[in-house]
């Protein structure tokens, strides 16, 4: 029967007859169209063969499955989510959230030309990182800057152009390793300096560097552990009186902060971490960290300091391979902006927001949401709770600080909370939650009251 049913499939000429192609070959091109017509005929025919059709395959099938295909293929990959973990930089879903405002203000510069790397006044060309150079010294008190594409790429850079085969010395606790298993001995390797580790993991003194240093000696450096913690019989040596030694012995100072402070975060209910004009007022010679971390912005490495050596990192032949785009400077520009004032910053920019909404506002939106979830399916389907929670700024950057959160917790019958959370996952709103206990949970510190009732939709979906 299924020889029969194969003789049956209609030709590549006759599906390109049908009345139906002239709309799909409207809205796709050409060559996809004959593409997915030719896999929905193979889909058949493999069907047919490997026993599991129940009867001939229509032709409406066919072309069923071909416009399937071509959705598929054409629907941009990096898309809206809808974040419900309660990691506030998820680095998965990519990291901060752009502030409106910034957004907003740089649709116009996007759609034509921009002043990227040319002096209006002048007219002259001009190095597009010196276009941020004054904001990031005003709000950090650095003599220059300079920006890059991430903080891996400022290591490597600052490396490569001041320290090239000759010695840097860090502490055995600071060896980290960042996302993507990049650990900074490997980096500095590339980079041609030579590591030379002193102390112990858990403690190390100023004389341990003193000791350490030679006449091949370049730098010393000092990188925070923003991505993990050391506790109990611990120390470390202070910015401060490594720069004192850096400067006694002619060395260079360069101190890694991770996740970039620009203003002391105990304002927005979290623990204290170095900021970056902290540092360069305890004498580092350079200061680096990441951009869209503690700053929200987009993806990029700044790096500050002393004049000079910032003029020697943009001469080096890795500054025009590590730059960052026009995109980049736009929103990292304008996001800088709103560090100058705080007020402003809680108010419109996503992670700040997030970090200072308070729990009655959170309470209020898992209530939204439980509700419209209970009006979007019935109860036999699925059940939707609220229970308090924690959340966490993610991405690397205080890992042990818990944030209260609160959360609406689903269950549905017949489904695993594996199969709910992949069913969410894959909905058209692409949610996004953590499953804890056989339990999906959602965490409303990170989704926005506009977000309530696509969420509720989609949950309404995968359990229908």
């Amino acid at each position: 029967m299924n020889q029969t049913w194969l003789q049956q499939l209609p030709s590549m000429t006759e599906l390109l007859k049908r009345r139906e192609l002239p709309a799909l070959q409207a809205a796709f091109p050409q060559t996809l169209v004959t593409d997915a017509l030719r896999c929905g005929l193979d889909q058949a025919r493999q069907s047919l063969l490997a026993g599991t059709a129940t009867g001939p395959v229509a032709v409406e099938d066919i072309l069923s499955f071909a416009e399937g295909w071509l959705r598929s293929v054409t629907t941009p990959r990096v898309r809206h989510a809808i974040n419900a973990t309660g990691i506030l930089l998820h680095t998965g879903l990519g990291r901060a959230v752009f502030p409106g405002v910034v957004v907003d203000s740089i649709q116009s510069a996007l759609k034509g030309y921009c002043t990227l790397a040319t002096d209006p006044a002048t007219g002259d060309r001009v190095e597009r990182d010196e276009l941020l150079e004054p904001l990031l010294c005003a709000l950090t008190g650095a003599e220059a800057a300079t920006v890059v594409n991430n903080n891996a790429a400022a290591t490597l850079l600052v490396l490569s152009a001041l320290a090239a085969g000759r010695e840097v010395i860090v502490s055995r606790g600071q060896l980290i390793e960042i996302g993507g298993s990049f650990r900074l001995p490997e980096v500095m390797a590339q980079s041609g300096a030579r590591l030379v580790e002193v102390g112990a993991t858990n403690r190390t003194h100023l004389r341990d560097y003193r000791e350490a240093i030679t006449a091949d000696t370049a730098a010393l450096m000092r990188v925070h552990p923003s991505n993990y913690r050391v506790i109990g019989f611990t120390s470390e040596v202070g910015t401060r009186d490594l720069a004192e030694l850096a400067r006694a012995k002619g060395l260079i100072l360069m101190d890694d902060l991770g996740a970039g402070a620009l203003l002391p975060l105990e304002s927005f209910g979290l623990p204290h971490e170095p900021t970056a004009r902290e540092s360069i007022e305890a004498g580092a010679d350079l200061v680096l960290f990441s951009a869209d971390k503690l700053i929200g912005a987009s993806q990029a490495g700044v790096i500050l300091g002393r004049r000079e050596l910032i003029r020697r990192i943009r001469k080096h032949p890795l500054m025009r391979a590590l730059r960052v785009d026009k995109t980049c400077l736009m929103i990292l520009e304008r996001t800088l902006h709103l560090f100058r004032d705080p007020a402003r910053l809680r108010r419109e920019h996503p992670l700040y927001r997030m970090l200072t909404t308070p729990l009655e506002s959170l309470r209020a939106r898992a209530q939204a949401l439980t509700d419209a979830v209970n009006a979007a399916a019935s109860p036999v389907a699925v059940t939707a709770t609220i229970r308090n929670g924690t959340a966490y700024l993610g991405s690397g950057s205080l890992p042990a600080e818990q944030i209260p959160s609160v959360t609406v917790v689903l269950q549905a019958p017949g489904l695993t909370a594996e199969e709910l959370a992949r069913r969410l996952r894959t909905d058209e709103a692409q949610v996004f939650g953590r499953v804890e206990h056989d339990r999906v949970l959602l965490d409303v510190r990170t989704i926005t009251d506009a977000e309530v009732a696509l969420l509720a939709a989609a949950v309404g979906r995968v359990v229908a």
